[in-house]
């Protein structure tokens, strides 16, 4: 048995989620903020078993897209400001960050 950490926008989420239920998948749903943006994120836990992990993945590809955003830059606190562009920058989000850990032992009560 996996349990799958996965790391997505919130505009992926809902998609994200539908599709796993469609295929019977469990999830449980997490709301994040990532560390780079400091934008909401979800992170979704899903049990499978070993011979799953593959399918899960594959939703997983198919339903979390990469686009590119643009993002104003946080001014350096403290920072020399001479260095710093006050402009908007492209940077590429969305996509997933995944993380497959084995189970020990499993318990439902």
């Amino acid at each position: 048995m996996k349990l799958i950490i996965t790391v997505i926008q919130d505009k992926d989420s809902n998609r994200l989620v539908n599709a796993l239920g469609e295929q019977n998948f469990k999830t449980t749903k997490l709301a994040t903020t990532g560390g780079f943006l400091k934008e909401g994120n979800t992170t979704l836990m899903i049990g499978c078993n070993d011979e799953d992990v593959d399918h899960a993945l594959e939703i997983i590809k198919d339903n979390c897209s990469h686009r590119e955003q643009m993002v104003a830059p946080i001014s350096p606190m403290g920072g020399n400001a001479d260095s710093y562009i006050p402009k908007p920058v492209k940077v590429e989000v969305g996509g997933a960050t995944v993380f497959i850990l084995p189970i020990e032992s499993f318990y439902q009560f």
